[in-house]
Parts: C-alpha cells; sequence; structure tokens
C-alpha cells in the first residue's frame, strides 16, 4: 500500500506486508545507490506486525517507479550472487580428485 500526496508523486512511504528486516534493509541500501533518491529509510512499526514502512523521497521522478526498479537492480544482484556461487561451488567439486574429501 502507497501513502503518498496526490500532488507530488516523488514523495511516497510504502507499507508492506509480510516483510522484515532482511528485505528492508537491502531494498533501502539499493535505494540509496540511486541517483535519484535523495532519502530512502525504513521502520518497523511493532515488532509483533509482519510489515514494514519503506520511505522513499526522489530528485522528481515517482517513488513508486524508482522502488520498482530498486526491486529490480536488488533482484538482479541477488541472481549474480545465486550464480557466482554456484558456479564456485561446481568448480570445487570439480576441482578435487575425492582424495581428500567426499562432497555430496
Amino acid at each position: 500500500m502507497e501513502h503518498g500526496s496526490y500532488t507530488d508523486l516523488s514523495k511516497s512511504t510504502f507499507s508492506l506486508m509480510d516483510e522484515d528486516h532482511t528485505f528492508a534493509n537491502s531494498v533501502r541500501f539499493t535505494l540509496n545507490q540511486d541517483p535519484r533518491v535523495t532519502f530512502c529509510g525504513y521502520s518497523i512499526p511493532h515488532p509483533s506486525e509482519n510489515r514494514v514502512n519503506v520511505r522513499v523521497q526522489t530528485t522528481g521522478d515517482p517513488a513508486c517507479e524508482v522502488l520498482k526498479d530498486g526491486c529490480q537492480d536488488l533482484m538482479l544482484m541477488c541472481q549474480h550472487v545465486r550464480s557466482t556461487f554456484e558456479k564456485a561451488v561446481n568448480d570445487f567439486k570439480t576441482s578435487k580428485t575425492g582424495d581428500h574429501m567426499d562432497i555430496v
């Protein structure tokens, strides 16, 4: 759910259900790398609620579009980390002759 102004689309707070610090801190980091973002932060209203509020303020672009771009960038980063890790595991498995250890 987006809480923002109809007159200034560059500033909005997004309430995301079923998320916690893991996603919120990652998307905050990603958005703060974007030159269009002037401020990005998050809060968790209450520890027992499974919800985060992400505040995005931009230089003029719509905050919802910048958030979407940030989530897309985060997804690409996660895919890169996963593929790099899987390649390293496969390289390790093929480089060992089996004399030293067995990896299942």
